[in-house]
């Protein structure tokens, strides 16, 4: 059967004359996605602005209470079981990625408001009534009620984040993926059905042409896309952009590699590498052939299977698509050698989809353009690394994983503000903690600090 996906506005679901079909890996048609008109986005903006929100208590309780549902219950009709299966079969995330994500969106949901709280200035206090407003004091107060959210469709965990704009009492606005509109359908339906009211969160797939509507109607917003995306927004103030994460690993010569060769491997196929935290590029200091030799030997055990089997790891597409990224993958490796992939990355599964294999290519430059070339798969350039090329080789860059015992290096990586994340030792650049900032702490962008004193 056919699931519709309706747009969830102020006055409940609503399904449009204007849908679009949504197919799986196999090309079949799964959902249909209800595609709303530019007056519904700004009516349903305007009943978002008008609403207030839940008292704090109360909204956490419904947080949490959404997170078990999103992970565990019935939601709209479609149980857990049933959700997974039809998130990996649209994405093609393996199985075991989809449930890991399913766990992530249930932890944050219950970790969302202190998550959010780490983002708060050491000085300044939640509410007016602190005692220490009596001297003067700092508030720590939202930039505004509305959040938008224009949703990536690459992985289901990118949905975990948003919740903290919740948690701290912002009414907001999801736009889904084309590629996978489930999730967020599920986890917009999960808090409606545990407090939250229908003009508190929204859901509201649009076309292109509208999709800039949701973030005008809003007071700030978040988006995901490629480097086109981070280009038209990066000098907007009132847009988060979240693009290519091109995280790194250095590895220098005062370290062997093959006491880390697992986490290396590791950081490059987790989450079957789509993520923004895998890692794109290794830097090697001294040659770096041994180790894009040891790289490409065990990735290429890997097997080859359909998402839904239990032991999937590879991600999988539709066969004309992983045709279209194997030919960019292709174009961008020239000059590159290649250890894994030179015959190409896709394996046609026979039932017109296919998996993406790994791909391993040696660069003879640090500068090298390759080194910022992100792709939906395992694929990672390994690069020579030396003295002159420094920390300047690595900026760029949600994440490094430093494998070294130079300090003067890590204070340099340490103070890059192009290095969004640095990881000391052996730690993968997927890795990830509550409170601990994935691109800065999301409060920093949402809240502000506001004067404060009473007598």
């Amino acid at each position: 059967m056919i699931a519709q996906l309706d747009a969830l506005g102020p006055a409940g679901p609503f399904r449009t004359r204007n849908r679009t079909d949504i197919t799986d890996v196999y090309g079949r048609t799964v959902a249909e996605l209800s595609l709303v008109p530019r007056l519904y986005v700004k009516r349903t903006m305007k009943a978002l602005r008008r609403a207030r929100p839940l008292p704090r208590d109360a909204r956490l309780a419904a947080l949490k209470r959404a997170g078990e549902l999103f992970a565990d219950g019935t939601v709209a009709g479609m149980t857990a079981s049933e959700y997974r299966d039809t998130v990996c079969l649209l994405s093609g995330t393996p199985l075991a990625n989809v449930r890991s994500a399913v766990d992530s969106i249930r932890s944050a949901a219950a970790e969302a408001y202190p998550s959010a709280q780490a983002g708060r200035p050491a000085g300044d206090v939640e509410d007016w009534r602190d005692t220490r407003v009596l001297g003067g004091a700092a508030g720590w107060i939202r930039r505004g009620e509305v959040f938008a959210v224009h949703a990536a469709g690459n992985h289901p965990a990118v949905h975990a984040q948003w919740l903290q704009a919740v948690a701290l009492g912002f009414r907001v606005a999801v736009r889904p993926s084309r590629r996978e509109p489930l999730t967020p359908f599920r986890l917009v339906s999960a808090l409606r059905e545990a407090g939250f009211g229908e003009d508190m969160i929204a859901l509201l797939p649009t076309d292109h042409e509208t999709a800039d509507d949701v973030l005008r109607g809003a007071d700030l917003g978040m988006v995901y896309g490629g480097q086109e995306v981070i280009d038209k927004y990066a000098a907007d103030p009132a847009v988060l952009p979240n693009g290519p994460g091109r995280s790194k690993i250095l590895v220098t010569a005062d370290t062997d590699w093959r006491e880390h060769i697992d986490v290396i491997v590791d950081s490059v196929a987790h989450h079957g590498g789509t993520a923004c935290v895998n890692t794109t590029a290794v830097f090697v200091e001294g040659d770096a052939a041994p180790l894009a030799r040891a790289l490409a030997e065990r990735l290429a055990t890997i097997p080859s299977l359909p998402p839904h089997h239990e032991k999937a790891v590879l991600p999988v597409h539709p066969l004309d698509g992983a045709r279209a990224i194997e030919r960019h993958l292709i174009e961008r490796a020239q000059g590159a050698l290649a250890w894994l992939g030179a015959a190409g990355v896709v394996d046609d599964l026979g039932d017109g989809s296919a998996v993406l294999r790994p791909a391993v290519f040696e660069l003879d430059d640090p500068h090298a353009p390759q080194t910022g070339v992100e792709l939906p798969f395992p694929c990672v350039w390994v690069a020579p690394w030396t003295r002159e090329a420094g920390a300047r080789a690595l900026g760029d860059s949600l994440v490094v994983t430093a494998l070294t015992s130079d300090e003067d290096l890590l204070d340099e990586l340490y103070e890059d503000p192009t290095v969004k994340n640095l990881y000391i030792g052996d730690h993968p650049t997927h890795w990830m903690a509550p409170g601990v900032p994935h691109d800065d702490h999301l409060g920093s962008f949402l809240m502000r600090s506001k004067g404060l004193v009473r007598g």
